[in-house]
């Protein structure tokens, strides 16, 4: 939204200062700020119908403790493979080197037997 100064028409009118919107900009900003507003008063509603009810207390208590596993977590059980075969992986091979280029630069034309 430009602001237009004050200025002199060529007849001599003077024209004071204000703000020029682009065409189309008041109806699109109008739609903008009723649809937030409709966003707004919807999201008060809705959190309005909540207020009614008590508060929510949690239902865990704090630490957490698991009674079935109490005490008898051993640290020598050791752990058992899940297959009864060797798996054997292959080795990569060597990689192969990068080629060579076989032409040197700057090209010099005279040497192929063509004459530009």
């Amino acid at each position: 939204m430009p602001f237009v100064r004050p200025y002199v028409r060529s007849d001599g009118t003077p024209v004071r200062g204000h703000s020029r919107w682009a065409p189309g900009a008041r109806r699109e900003m109008t739609i903008f700020a009723l649809f937030g507003l409709a966003v707004f008063g919807i999201g008060h509603a809705s959190a309005a119908n909540g207020t009614d009810s008590a508060p929510h207390r949690p239902s865990v208590t704090y630490p957490i403790r698991f009674d079935h596993h109490a005490g008898s977590t051993s640290k020598d059980v050791a752990p058992r493979p899940t297959v009864s075969y060797p798996i054997k992986f292959g080795t990569p091979e060597p990689r192969k080197p990068a080629p060579q280029p076989t032409v040197s630069y700057p090209i010099d034309f005279s040497t192929l037997g063509a004459e530009r």
